[in-house]
């Protein structure tokens, strides 16, 4: 029993590993920067890199500046310390084949809207379903094939658009998912998605 929850402690373990996590960047409203992580600046040269600016260490992209300038605004008005809780500004932004949500938070102060904060966390949206997918591939053992037909799932297609995608035949396709269903314990594609997003 004990080699058993140490096998599930290994896999939970594995799985945080390889989660990026979000970046979180703090600012005051003069727009001092307070805090940020080493994920904070991967994601702004990211977001610099897909709309066309350079990327310089410590400059926040113009996006990034310009949702501060709006949570500022906001922060003027909501000063009460509780209404933090009420307002969060989000943009996506980046390449839309990898992009960035941000939310931003404005922290009012009791104090006076100097000692206000501005909370930005940033996460990559289309990260968490390739994780999900890495992660399915090696628990269930999927071939790649198996996994192209996953994917293709994941986004509604039918047994044709995969086919046609992947230049097979519809029972190809077929064949594939009746695999996956064996592998993943269940009897619908509907079953299959749920196995795959419940990682």
């Amino acid at each position: 029993m004990a080699g058993l929850r140490d096998e599930t402690a290994d896999y939970v373990e594995s799985i945080a590993e390889k989660r990026v996590g979000p970046g979180i960047l703090m600012l005051s409203t003069s727009m001092q920067l307070l805090y940020s992580d080493r994920r904070t600046w991967e994601l702004c040269a990211q977001i610099n890199h897909a709309h066309g600016g350079k990327s310089a260490n410590g400059v926040l992209p113009p996006a990034i500046s310009e949702l501060c300038a709006e949570i500022i605004k906001i922060l003027q008005v909501r000063t009460d310390a509780k209404d933090w809780e009420q307002f969060r500004v989000k943009r996506v932004l980046g390449d839309p084949k990898r992009p960035v949500l941000l939310c931003g938070f404005g922290l009012p102060d009791p104090a006076g809207a100097k000692q206000s904060r501005i909370l930005i966390t940033m996460e990559e949206i289309g990260r968490r379903q390739e994780a999900l997918i890495e992660q399915a591939k090696e628990m269930f053992h999927l071939t790649e094939r198996e996994v192209a037909v996953v994917q293709h799932l994941l986004k509604g297609w039918t047994n044709k658009e995969i086919a046609n995608a992947l230049h097979v035949t519809e029972q190809t396709v077929k064949e594939h998912i009746k695999h996956v269903m064996t592998k993943t314990k269940t009897t619908t594609r509907t079953g299959i998605l749920v196995q795959v997003l419940r990682l």
